[in-house]
């Protein structure tokens, strides 16, 4: 057994060997695949569908061969990037209604602008507010706003007032279950949500037929939240624009001529218009990270396996995680240690302990790791606020250090091949699928068992370069831009959203640095750190950072963003502010 393996194993349940990876060279080359809209891509989606020889050659051109060049015959395959934390106090356990880990202390304080969780409670103690009187305001600004109305797929009013209603009452007995009772949320439609169908953003109907509600929607129904509904998301969560001419597209709060981000857009868009303090998103590639960047917004993806989705089947299971998406840090790392309580019948999420402050080693080194050549391939305005970003953190103590990753463009395409291959196997038919995804689901089913298991050791070696840099630098927070560019315009306007778009560049692109944590299982988190001038329209477009911390670390990465946020906001509209559509939810509960 290696010294790295003696040093770390004991600590952590499946943590990689700690091997350096080989030394290669970055550099960004642009997709050369077609970008097909309106009817080309409709003729086009037909034929993947229809015609075998289709796929197969869209298979090759997206550079999948490229695998099978690379020496990888030291590395075993690695199925499944869970790396569970085991030095805790297995005493500690979560009481029924709040499920928290008693030694976390709440800060209700928030630095961003937007209401918050505890601006709900402290309102409804006060009875100033009740959660009935913010139900009905909220579901009937819903029904009377088609752009808020494009956010959600599924309310049942007479589920939304019953849960409002029951914390009225707890309220006005003094028996509230604490801050989260009667805070208006909602939930992506990846997850269950007992009396709703879930559809996966489609017209296909995936709803489990036992009627259940997903282990981390109940533990946020448990401390109280009204869960106003199921929220929009791209087609199967198969691209990072929420672009879904099947369900429709909501659109960026910032921006209307630019897109949420997907997959979890109905969550960002729904956050960022100030409906709910916090939402649930999943991420499966970026899904929580990418809208969360794109529409000003705080979001997190988990160690793979710490929160339990079950008995709903995942999407993605190597690569997908549930997770939080907030308007500021406070409500992020509320929700997140809420839904982040194990699960005794997951295999994984039963293994991991409840989140607790404690895992933070508070005496180690803060260390900003960079791999120049890939952090220098966004584009400019991005650079420049994720520099300004940069400098306050080592301001803060922060140091930054230069580190290698090797071989990131295989890596991307071999998380590419993974996660299509995995929904592409759940998906057996095709019918009424949007044109982009009938490509997309044609092409995954192309992929042969030998290419597979290729990608899965470019995963092991990864694994292991990443505990190599881990075992050097504790404490290590790799950091890059969450998104290389500022938003993604829809370019053909409402043509665009009519049909959809078909554009493998610019997707890959998009997904040039959140790839990694999924493949690997990572924790990241995803900060907005100032604004770009837009391509069209007035209103100006949020840019993200990110840091992805080792295995279980979610603490320094809540750490570090809390530090951000105050940085943030500080500056005002230099640097960040709450869109034109935001709306005050509290003051319209108020006023009737």
């Amino acid at each position: 057994m290696s010294e790295a393996q003696t040093s770390i194993k004991p600590a952590l349940y499946g943590y990689p060997e700690a091997k350096e990876g080989p030394k290669t060279t970055y550099k960004y080359t642009p997709g050369s695949n077609p970008v097909l809209r309106g009817m080309p891509l409709a003729i086009a989606g037909s034929a993947a569908a229809n015609i075998g020889i289709i796929p197969s050659i869209l298979w090759g051109n997206a550079g999948f061969k490229s695998l099978r060049k690379l020496k990888l015959d030291d590395y075993e395959p690695s199925y499944d990037p869970t790396v569970i934390p085991r030095d805790h106090d297995s005493s500690v356990r979560a009481s029924p209604h709040n499920s928290l880990n008693p030694l976390y202390k709440a800060e209700p304080k928030s630095a961003s602008g937007y209401h918050s969780v505890s601006d709900y409670h402290f309102a409804y103690e006060a009875g100033h507010l009740t959660p009935t009187a913010v139900a009905k305001a909220l579901l009937d600004l819903i029904s009377n706003s088609p752009g808020h109305k494009s956010a959600f797929l599924d309310i049942i009013k007479g589920q939304v007032l019953a849960a409002a209603e029951e914390s009225t009452k707890r309220y006005q007995a003094g028996k509230a279950r604490g801050l989260f009772d009667g805070v208006p949320v909602a939930v992506k439609d990846e997850v269950d949500l007992h009396g709703h169908k879930r559809c996966l953003g489609s017209n296909q109907d995936f709803t489990d037929p036992r009627d259940v509600t997903s282990w981390c929607v109940q533990k946020w129904e448990e401390a109280g939240a009204v869960i106003l509904g199921k929220l929009n998301m791209h087609e199967l969560g198969l691209d990072t624009t929420n672009n879904n001419p099947t369900k429709g597209t909501p659109l960026n709060p910032h921006n209307p001529h630019y897109y949420t981000g997907g997959s979890s857009g109905g969550s960002a868009y729904a956050t960022s218009a100030g409906l709910f303090p916090v939402t649930l998103g999943a991420d499966g590639g970026g899904s929580i990270r990418v809208p969360s960047a794109y529409c000003g917004l705080y979001g997190l993806k988990p160690s793979h396996g710490r929160i339990s989705g079950s008995p709903t089947a995942s999407l993605a299971s190597s690569c997908g995680v549930l997770g939080p998406i907030a308007s500021n840090m406070a409500d992020l790392e509320f929700a997140y240690r809420i839904m982040a309580t194990p699960d005794p019948d997951d295999a994984r999420s039963s293994l991991f302990p409840p989140p607790s402050p404690t895992a933070s080693r508070k005496c180690e080194k803060k260390m900003m790791g960079i791999y120049k050549p890939y952090f220098d391939a966004a584009d400019p305005n991005v650079l420049n606020a994720c520099h300004e970003a940069l400098s306050y953190y080592q301001a803060l103590g922060y140091q930054v250090i230069d580190i290698h990753m090797p071989y990131l463009p295989e890596g991307q395409l071999a998380h590419a091949m993974t996660i299509l291959s995995e929904i592409s196997t759940d998906i057996t038919n095709l019918s009424g699928l949007s044109p982009a995804n009938k490509i997309l689901i044609s092409v995954g089913k192309q992929t042969s068992a030998s290419d597979f298991l290729l990608a899965q050791k470019m995963r092991s070696l990864l694994m292991q370069h990443l505990a190599f840099l881990f075992k050097q630098h504790p404490g290590l927070l790799i950091i890059t831009p969450t998104t290389p560019s500022a938003g993604w315009h829809i370019s053909s306007g409402a043509a665009d959203l009519k049909c959809g778009i078909s554009d493998a560049n610019m997707s890959m692109k998009n997904m040039t640095y959140v790839w990694l944590a999924n493949f690997c299982g990572c924790p990241a988190i995803t900060i907005p750190v100032g604004r770009a001038n837009a391509k069209e329209g007035e209103g100006k477009i949020p840019i993200g950072l990110m840091a992805m911390a080792e295995w279980g670390r979610e603490e320094d990465l809540i750490e570090w963003g809390r530090s951000g946020e105050e940085w943030a906001w500080k500056a005002g509209e230099k640097r960040m502010g709450k869109p034109e559509n935001w709306v005050d939810v509290i003051d319209l509960a108020k006023r009737g």
